[in-house]
């Protein structure tokens, strides 16, 4: 059986987020997950699901680009256009790391510019 690369799940995760699939998402973190933004650091699968199911609650829909995106043995950046509700633009850069099992075990955005 094949497995899927980083890049693959972390893309995955990227699709199930702008879906708003909070148990798509779920199935994708690691029960020691650690969430850090520009705004908030969670930790735990329990309190990451709690705040990614804030975030769907907050907006009608969520639109990713992703620009690009570089891996290495256990983690991948993604440069991301994220709009938000048809209007608001991010350019968010997510450094998503992986477990031995293939779960994501911490995602850190960092708030950039389009320019």
């Amino acid at each position: 059986m094949a497995t899927n690369s980083n890049k693959q799940l972390c893309l995955e995760y990227l699709h199930k987020y702008a879906q708003k699939d909070l148990d798509g998402v779920s199935a994708l973190f690691a029960e020691n997950i650690t969430l850090r933004d520009w705004k908030i650091s969670v930790t735990g699968k329990a309190n990451a699901i709690a705040e990614t199911a804030k975030n769907f609650g907050n907006t009608d829909s969520i639109e990713i680009a992703v620009l690009s995106t570089y891996e290495n043995e256990d983690a991948v950046a993604a440069e991301l256009k994220i709009t938000i509700a048809g209007k608001e633009e991010l350019f968010v850069m997510d450094v998503v790391t992986f477990d031995m099992k293939g779960k994501i075990k911490s995602i850190r955005a960092y708030l950039g510019r389009g320019n």
